[in-house]
């Protein structure tokens, strides 16, 4: 399945805290096959996190700003500096 998709880092983060390490990924993933109609590959922005129990582990964005930022937003969340991210899908 990785082997038909290509994925494009957008951000990576490690959170040590005393029950763990929590890592936070943000990337976008593509088909790895060329469309056939000319129009550019659609991309899907993604952030995981893991190391976390009983929390949301996962945001979908739908634009690469949109994955930037909201991976600033969880690392905040995280940290306790801001309030849950909601996703933002357009």
């Amino acid at each position: 399945m990785l082997d038909q998709m290509t994925l494009y880092p957008v951000a990576d983060d490690v959170l040590f805290a005393p029950g763990g390490r929590v890592v936070i990924r943000t990337y976008g993933v593509a088909s790895a096959t060329e469309p056939t109609d000319g129009q550019p590959r659609p991309v899907a922005y993604r952030t995981w996190v893991t190391g976390v129990r009983d929390q949301p582990r996962y945001w979908r964005w739908g634009h690469f700003e949109d994955a930037r930022r909201g991976h600033r937003k969880v690392l905040e969340w995280l940290t306790g500096r801001g309030p849950q991210p909601a996703p933002v899908v357009s």
